[in-house]
């Protein structure tokens, strides 16, 4: 009996061995091929092109994909108080192919503030990857519908905040309070589509001038033949 049951663990314990992680899984539908992105950070946040798709756990993360899909081309991974990490996709995985994606996240050195104590604005806005500028100056983009913005309390005041992407309408907030030390001013913006133009059309001649026209051309036609 124990023979037995040596030999169905040893088998279990083979087969267990050839199971791909939960989230290298394929899905339903479709050839599938993986990208498995290594990364030093647990818990890191990885995106392609700006799509969220998962954190990093046990150092990697596999992404399935279709090999009939649109390709990827770039790739990120974020953490808080690390720099983020941009890398490139360059190939696509074939049918049960997996292609592996290095990043390798440090920590952001953070400078004690010289002159005043600091505060901070949270911008919210519904599209990620929106460029925040405050009074014209590029503070970043949004990430995860956030970003937050240091400024000192003892600094000249901002008076207004504008998001702006690719097919979306520009937004223009006004910013009305200044944090104090330690605390945090929440701004919020809304990106909309921006309207599709629509093409003009040259409006047909009227059936006077088409009327009048055709006198025109059947009066030239018979003084023409009277002619001859």
């Amino acid at each position: 009996m124990q023979s037995v049951l040596r030999h169905t663990f040893m088998v279990l314990l083979v087969a267990c061995c050839f199971v791909l992680p939960v989230s290298a899984q394929p899905s339903l539908g479709g050839d599938n091929g993986w990208y498995a992105v290594y990364c030093n950070i647990d818990g890191a946040q990885v995106y392609f092109d700006n799509q969220y798709k998962g954190e990093i756990q046990g150092g990697v993360l596999y992404v399935p994909v279709y090999t009939t899909g649109t390709p990827y081309s770039k790739f990120r991974v974020e953490m808080d108080g690390y720099a983020t990490y941009y890398g490139d996709i360059n190939r696509v995985p074939g049918k049960g192919e997996v292609f592996d994606l290095y990043a390798t996240l440090n920590p952001v050195q953070t400078p004690a503030p010289i002159g005043g104590d600091v505060g901070w604005y949270t911008v919210h806005a519904n599209v990620d990857g929106a460029t925040v500028m405050f009074d014209n100056e590029v503070k970043g983009t949004i990430s995860q519908g956030v970003l937050s913005v240091q400024v000192y309390t003892t600094g000249t005041p901002y008076r207004t905040y504008t998001l702006t992407k690719d097919g979306y309408a520009a937004y223009t907030g006004v910013i009305d309070r200044y944090p104090g030390a330690g605390e945090t001013v929440d701004l919020y913006a809304t990106l909309n589509p921006a309207p599709t133009p629509i093409p003009t059309q040259k409006s047909p001649l009227s059936p006077v001038l088409a009327g009048g026209a055709l006198l025109i051309a059947g009066l030239l036609l018979i003084s023409g033949n009277r002619k001859n």
